[in-house]
């Protein structure tokens, strides 16, 4: 009997021990990387660099690689050159549009790009907000933001069990077969969907759709024509850096504060 018992405690020590073995395997092989295809990425440089305005949209994804970018695509939104705001109803038309085309919710509303016009791709307070806000509901979600001078950001995020980050990668990967590139095409679509407005003149709706939830205090806002004529004259890397302060330093728009800038 005490053989018996000797035998039953060492194969469930060998179990634990190929099972923590293939645990480390799978987590040593999970490498995930964010690829996009050269006309994706063309579209996205091209659309970078229209304007001195941020610009966003959605990667459509390979049906077996969902990390896989093969398409960049845009719906109207109203840009500054710090914030983002999309429209509600061109968010319904764009997935009901790919659902038609029989793709999946993971290969066109996970992978959410969009970009910085300056040389930092570091996420603004608003853009962390807004991806959790937005993104927090999906079991995996992907930031990605490009920068003026190409560089990047890339945050996996799962949602499952106790959540967590990873920064990954980016690729281009000129190995797979990809289509050429379409200018009348892209400035077209730029023409159609993406609308720049002053970023002062921005409502207290279109913050919303950014990611701000304080109403009240947007409603009650007001700025003098000095400070918004100082912050249109800084450069975009700098007027970000001083609204993402604003932002969280409400404090600093009381009354009887002044803001030097």
């Amino acid at each position: 009997m005490a053989k018996k018992n000797k035998t039953t405690a060492r194969t469930r020590s060998q179990s634990k021990t190929v099972k923590s073995n293939q645990k480390k395997k799978r987590s040593k092989n999970f490498n995930p990387i964010l690829r996009f295809s050269p006309t994706a990425w063309a579209k996205l440089l091209y659309f970078r660099d229209k304007s001195d305005n941020e610009v966003a949209g959605f990667a459509v994804t390979d049906t077996d690689d969902l990390l896989y970018v093969r398409e960049f695509v845009t719906i109207t939104q109203q840009v500054t050159s710090v914030t983002v705001s999309f429209h509600d109803e061109a968010v319904a038309d764009y997935f009901d549009r790919q659902v038609d085309a029989g793709k999946r919710p993971e290969q066109f509303a996970r992978v959410w790009l969009h970009t910085h016009p300056s040389d930092s791709p570091t996420p603004s307070a608003t853009d962390n907000e807004t991806f959790a806000r937005v993104f927090g509901s999906c079991q995996w979600a992907v930031m990605f933001i490009l920068a003026e001078d190409d560089n990047t950001f890339a945050k996996l995020r799962f949602n499952v069990g106790p959540g967590a980050d990873m920064l990954i990668p980016v690729r281009v990967d000129y190995g797979c077969q990809f289509g050429p590139t379409d200018h009348d095409s892209w400035d077209a679509e730029y023409e159609q969907n993406v609308i720049e407005i002053p970023w002062a003149s921005t409502s207290a709706d279109a913050l919303n759709l950014a990611g701000s939830e304080h109403d009240e205090f947007w409603d009650d806002l007001v700025v003098s024509n000095d400070m918004i004529d100082q912050l249109e004259a800084l450069d975009p890397a700098t007027r970000r850096s001083v609204m993402d302060e604003l932002a969280q330093r409400p404090d600093l728009w009381d009354d009887e504060s002044e803001v030097f800038i």
